[in-house]
């Protein structure tokens, strides 16, 4: 693997940017989710986004938005270079009336945006501009980025009302992942089983269990698990329901199953959750 990275710039704990250029395949270690923010803007190249349950392909002049909570993973295409910058940054590390934007469309919910052409060079220098400030240090230069991302965000809320809201063509395949993700989300509380799978979407159980893998970085059992858990953690925080009931709500056969599979993707038990996160 051929790379070329700069250091991931920190402001505290509420904002970070990186640009890195890589040569060769490579994925995601894992899925995973943030409590903040995150841009991924490609400046060249392609790269395989699996986040909210959809596949995408992104490429130059697209950018990734991923909002707090949401898991997310990304992987090779067949294009092997691409070359991207990352942020991450908090809502309260806006100013003021700033954060406001956040509470607009299309920062409610994550997705792909495509930037226009003519666009792309400004927002680009936007980019650039905030590494370069973190970089250099110079005086005021926390002030400055905070400027910089806010207006890098007005420019894309203003592209984004713009835009031609036409989906972009997309493999078959990822359209099929796409839809197989979307029918785990609608029948977690029923059995779900590869087998039942790639016979309700005309695949091969070996194909779809590779496949899925590749473009989700998950494991389909694992995926039906993390959704099955997702859901039992919104019922914890707001719901009052018995935890034996949430864990067959959600397909579990077992609570003492239940317990095992929520602590081990979360990290706490379900009863620690719910004290933890009671609204």
């Amino acid at each position: 693997m051929n790379h070329r990275s700069s250091e991931k710039h920190f402001i505290g704990e509420a904002f970070s940017i990186q640009q890195l250029r890589k040569l060769g395949f490579d994925k995601m270690a894992r899925p995973h989710s943030h409590t903040c923010y995150e841009l991924y803007y490609l400046l060249h190249g392609e790269r395989v986004y699996f986040m909210n349950g959809n596949v995408y392909v992104a490429r130059k002049g697209d950018l990734m938005l991923v909002v707090p909570g949401d898991l997310h993973s990304t992987s090779s295409s067949q294009v092997e270079e691409f070359e991207r910058v990352l942020v991450h940054f908090s809502a309260d590390f806006l100013s003021g009336e700033d954060g406001a934007i956040l509470e607009q469309a299309p920062f409610l919910e994550s997705g792909m945006i495509h930037l226009p052409l003519k666009e792309q060079p400004e927002l680009e220098k936007l980019l650039l501009g905030m590494l370069a400030e973190c970089q250099e240090h110079h005086n005021f230069y926390e002030t400055f980025v905070r400027q910089l991302l806010t207006e890098f965000l007005i420019r894309v809320h203003r592209s984004a009302l713009g835009a031609d809201d036409m989906p972009q063509p997309r493999h078959p395949m990822h359209q099929k992942i796409s839809e197989i993700s979307a029918y785990i989300h609608e029948h977690y509380r029923e059995p779900l089983t590869l087998e039942e799978l790639s016979r309700q979407f005309y695949i091969s159980p070996a194909y779809l269990s590779r496949v899925f893998l590749k473009l989700t970085g998950f494991h389909l059992s694992e995926y039906i698990r993390v959704v099955r858990v997702r859901e039992a953690q919104n019922m914890l925080r707001n719901t009052r329901e018995k935890i034996q009931l949430i864990a067959e709500q959600v397909g579990f056969e077992h609570v003492s199953h239940f317990n095992k599979t929520f602590k081990s993707i979360t990290g706490s038990s379900p009863l620690h959750y719910r004290k933890q996160h009671r609204m």
